[in-house]
């Protein structure tokens, strides 16, 4: 059966081409052949994607795409890849982003993180950005009111539940989904985010403009929102840092944003042994050997 499910992220030099290896390599083990893969990176630095990063996520199935982004964010918006490639075209029924430091940690299935008619996705952990005047400020610039849903962020102490903000860390949504004027999701997304971008009247939007659009977009779209068990993203560091992982939970997918955090919860190991699984090296520069090995036995 053809996928259901592409998972796309970004494979960006230097620091996410590396991370996004381990994340493809633990979706292939988690979820098997059940999801298509893309990669995405700027056109602007596909020309500098290491050619190991290229030939590893080519074993696992996982194509490395190019898009634009002159003229899409001015100035320009580092955050705003995810938007960008968000917006490219996919044929799937469902799509799913990940940030490039995640990784899958147990056996998964599509039917656990998608929802029709709704964006599937877990609250931020905390909310910098915004009061209830900017968040009042923003819901007017898009023209919508102000959501009667009110939720509790993944790393909230008090017992108040706050204004719908998520993660745009991992979200999938219903890719062939169009609105009454034949507009998919991400093309909403996009239009609500620019718009809220250039109202210079909107205090610290960047680089939080993802986030903080993306609840709106979600509204504006006539989707509503699937809030996933945090076993689908638990997010690492932060209050967390230095702590192991919560035991008695069946944990799927963790964000852990930096490597070093990584291996302090003991999980580097694994990330290497799924990637020499389904990729056969541990590390991403060992691959042009495996491919000479390969090349000298079958010439004997």
């Amino acid at each position: 059966m053809s996928p259901r499910l592409t998972v796309f992220f970004i494979v960006e030099p230097p620091k996410y081409e590396q991370m996004a290896c381990y994340l493809a390599g633990s979706l292939r083990q988690q979820f098997g052949q059940s999801v298509a893969l893309i990669g995405y990176c700027p056109d602007t630095k596909i020309d500098s994607v290491s050619r190991d990063v290229i030939a590893v996520l080519a074993k696992l199935g996982c194509e490395v795409r190019p898009f634009k982004v002159a003229g899409k964010f001015d100035p320009e918006y580092p955050h705003g890849n995810k938007l960008l490639a968000t917006a490219e075209p996919r044929d799937t029924e469902f799509s799913a982003f990940f940030d490039s430091d995640v990784l899958c940690l147990r056996s998964n299935k599509v039917e656990n993180i998608i929802k029709d008619g709704h964006v599937s996705l877990t609250p931020a952990a905390s909310m910098i950005w915004g009061t209830s005047k900017t968040w009042n400020l923003i819901y007017e610039i898009c023209g919508l009111p102000l959501p009667e849903d009110r939720i509790k962020l993944m790393r909230q102490k008090g017992a108040r539940e706050k204004i719908p903000y998520f993660s745009s860390g991992l979200f999938t949504f219903p890719e062939q989904y169009r609105t009454a004027e034949g507009k998919s999701f991400p093309e909403i997304w996009m239009e609500v985010a620019q718009l809220i971008d250039k109202h210079e009247d909107v205090p610290g939007r960047r680089p939080y403009l993802d986030q903080i659009s993306l609840p709106l977009a979600i509204q504006k779209a006539g989707l509503k929102w699937n809030i996933l068990p945090e076993e689908q993203h638990f997010i690492l560091g932060g209050s967390l840092r230095g702590e192991p992982l919560p035991e008695g939970r069946e944990i799927f997918t963790v964000h852990y944003r930096k490597w070093d955090i990584l291996q302090e919860v003991g999980l580097a190991k694994q990330a290497k042994r799924m990637l020499e699984k389904h990729a056969g090296v541990r590390r991403i520069d060992q691959i042009g050997k495996v491919a000479e090995h390969a090349k000298d036995k079958a010439s004997q």
